[in-house]
């Protein structure tokens, strides 16, 4: 029964995911999720009750997997080995998430400010990035971090309307984070 439920949320998700990159986040309803799913809106309530609910899950994915990054990353000792694994890990992340969401959350952030999804990824964003230039950061190998994890960020957010597939557009965002990481 569980995995039902969660293939059933996995779907739900999917769907919305399509609809808000189709439409846009403000102008996709509960109702026409439920709709391209083929199933009520009762039944999409057992899951989601909203839109923010739906998107709150999807950041959560995100979250966790910075989380798992940064956890790994306490455990092991700093320098350049890790901060290139850092950038590895978080490139594998985000691609793995899809540029559609990447998109999504770039695109409205106004929307999902309320929501508090942006402070809260933005304060793991900048943990990674000093993880990266530890065990002596100077404002200039911070900064070299923070510009690597964006060239990974940037990759899957700002680049839909270059034609490369994801794996040319992650070689390349990898490749040039790490000559990034290379500077600190």
């Amino acid at each position: 029964m569980d995995k039902r439920r969660s293939d059933t949320r996995e779907r739900i998700r999917a769907a919305a995911m399509e609809l808000f990159a189709e439409r846009g986040y403000e102008r996709t309803s509960l109702r026409e999720i439920a709709e391209q799913l083929g199933v009520t809106k009762a039944a999409l309530y057992y899951h989601f009750r909203t839109k923010e609910d739906i998107v709150v899950s999807l950041a959560e994915d995100l979250r966790r997997g910075v989380d798992d990054i940064m956890r790994w990353a306490e455990t092991t000792p700093p320098g350049p080995a890790r901060a290139r694994e850092i950038v590895l890990r978080y490139g594998t992340l985000l691609h793995g998430l899809g540029k559609d969401m990447m998109r999504l959350f770039a695109d409205n952030q106004a929307a999902f400010r309320d929501l508090g999804i942006g402070a809260s990824l933005r304060y793991e964003f900048r943990e990674l990035a000093d993880l990266m230039a530890a065990p002596t950061p100077t404002p200039l190998s911070v900064f070299h971090a923070r510009q690597a994890l964006l060239a990974i960020s940037w990759s899957v957010s700002m680049m839909g309307d270059v034609a490369l597939d994801d794996d040319q557009s992650r070689t390349a965002a990898t490749s040039i984070a790490l000559d990034i990481v290379a500077r600190m």
